[in-house]
């Protein structure tokens, strides 16, 4: 943390220590809550150790006991689980919560109880995920100043997911709060770019999820980005028009199944003549997560000293990975994921996408970490590349890099289109580069390919135009941004501001002949530059700012 002394006007030496300005990304999870921080200074999120709430930087448990509905001083986190209060029937306790927010109703699946989905304690799952919010608020460290909040939401309920949002973040003293589906997220934070198709495996504490997704932008179209809950202060309510942009889910399918049934089979086969506690769940939990640490060797063995709440008995947990592999298998753990990917594949065909169409595998929450599920995700969806981002905090850190464009002046107002000579037609016609509401900085270069129209062409002419919105018109908020949108379908090119180019093309081409790639950027500036590379004998020919966006 950087520090400075300084003297006062009487002389005396004061310590002051400089406060770092960024964003604060939460995401709460069914059984662990991440909270990562980006400074505007530094380039690498940091994931916050908040004691006493944290178990490891950046990771909560999402659990919360009370003593009644209205207690000001609620235990968080490591404090229940230290203070002893995690057995689903100790009074007061609740967890399990999120699946159950913006939910009309409690109603389970038929075959799960509601204890099974949540332990009821004294708060509702909307009061207990607002308690968690503001608990962590109040447990931020004195030295950071949050600028912007940005949340993760689920894209199956994200509409009444938002609604709870808005009121349970309504006092928290932030300007901007920012919200972020998860399959969008998880992506980002795996690296993959705008536009892609993916697989999102979630394997987290009580829950396991499929989703076939196709991210918004691509080519010619506005990159997601977060979408404002709040902005300068003001929230934006429901009657602004906002527009709902988040991932498309394509096909999913899951269980309520997650890691702490994982748990409980491992106590079953070291105990099987014990009753289930939490204590030797929470050792099972332990074995499970060493023992997938480190995916190459299959044979080690670890062991944890499980001692009673009330120090009458202890019990020595012993398991290889061998072990606890073969007790996956056994119990139709890959049985479960075979039947899931099915069904997800399948629901994918009917959009036309099936796994050769995907840009990618991301393994997320804290299941994502067990090597027999890693291998078997390497093995059943090629050729899709398994891509295995930090698991856990995944989606924090895609929601931060989601949200860099989420202020107004980050927006574009007016695109950027490409002329072109259109073969079929015998025309000029336009190609959209940038388009109107899309984010900048860019994070990647857009890239076209031109080829050459007649014989010898010894140069290609590059004219960019602006699109001129004409007819009636109305403002609509597109993620919290206010937009111009055209309601006519009548739209004429105005030319951009710098004159038209001219790429040499060395040797001439012919018809239809691939010549130049094109790479388009915006910089922090809001400059656009364009690189020109010659793709038959990779010459840079052309290297230019071309101008500002609008």
């Amino acid at each position: 943390m950087p520090i400075a002394l300084d003297l006062d006007p009487e002389g005396e030496q004061k310590l002051h220590v400089s406060r770092q300005v960024g964003t604060l990304a939460i995401d709460l999870g069914s059984t662990s809550t991440v909270v990562a921080f980006q400074s505007e200074c530094e380039s690498t999120p940091q994931l916050l150790e908040l004691p006493p709430i944290t178990r490891c930087p950046g990771e909560i448990p999402s659990l919360i006991w009370c003593e009644s509905a209205n207690d000001p001083n609620p235990l968080i986190g490591r404090e229940v689980i230290e203070a002893g209060y995690t057995g689903r029937s100790a009074i007061g306790l609740t967890r399990d919560f999120k699946s159950l927010i913006g939910r009309s109703e409690f109603n389970a699946p038929d075959d799960v109880t509601h204890e099974h989905i949540i332990s009821p304690g004294h708060l509702s799952p909307e009061d207990a995920g607002e308690c968690l919010l503001h608990q962590i608020w109040s447990h931020l460290p004195s030295s950071l100043e949050i600028n912007r909040l940005v949340l993760s939401a689920p894209v199956a309920s994200y509409r009444s997911y938002r609604s709870w949002l808005v009121n349970a973040c309504s006092s928290l003293p932030v300007q901007e709060i920012a919200l972020v589906d998860e399959p969008t997220a998880a992506a980002m934070g795996a690296g993959l770019p705008a536009g892609s198709k993916l697989l999102v495996v979630d394997l987290g504490g009580s829950t396991i999820d499929l989703s076939l997704v196709a991210l918004e932008g691509g080519e010619g179209r506005a990159a997601p980005i977060a979408q404002l809950l709040r902005c300068d202060g003001r929230d934006l309510a429901e009657t602004t028009g906002q527009v709902l942009r988040c991932a498309k889910v394509l096909s999913k399918a899951g269980l309520r199944f997650g890691g702490r049934d994982l748990d409980r089979w491992i106590v079953d086969h070291l105990q099987p003549n014990e009753p289930v506690s939490e204590h030797l769940l929470d050792a099972a939990e332990r074995l499970k997560c060493r023992l997938s640490l480190n995916s190459q060797n299959i044979e080690v063995v670890l062991s944890e000293l499980v001692k009673s709440p009330h120090g009458s008995n202890e019990a020595d947990l012993s398991l290889s990975r061998r072990q606890l592999e073969e007790l996956l298998i056994n119990n139709g753990f890959l049985d479960m994921l075979n039947g899931l990917l099915n069904q997800t594949l399948a629901g994918g065909r009917r959009h036309h996408t099936g796994l050769e169409d995907l840009h990618g595998v991301v393994a997320v929450g804290g299941g994502a970490r067990i090597a027999l599920l890693q291998r078997w995700l390497e093995e059943n969806t090629k050729p899709a590349p398994l891509l295995t981002p930090p698991p856990v905090e995944a989606v924090a850190v895609g929601a931060l890099r989601l949200t860099p464009g989420v202020k107004v002046k980050d927006v574009l107002f007016k695109g950027v289109s490409l002329r072109y000579w259109d073969q079929n037609s015998q025309k000029h016609c336009w190609h959209p580069i940038f388009m109107a509401g899309q984010p900048w900085p860019t994070t990647n270069p857009l890239e076209l390919v031109l080829a050459a129209s007649r014989e010898d062409q010894d140069k290609l002419e590059i004219v960019l135009g602006e699109p001129q919105l004409e007819g009636e018109h109305e403002v609509i908020y597109v993620n919290g941004m206010p937009t111009i949108q055209v309601t006519s379908t009548q739209q004429k090119m105005a030319p951009w501001p710098t004159a038209s180019q001219f790429m040499p093309l060395d040797p001439p081409a012919q018809p239809g002949e691939d010549c130049l790639k094109l790479s388009f950027s915006i910089d922090k500036n809001a400059t656009l530059n364009l690189e020109a590379t010659d793709i038959r004998n990779g010459a840079l020919v052309h290297q230019q700012s071309l101008g500002t966006v609008r």
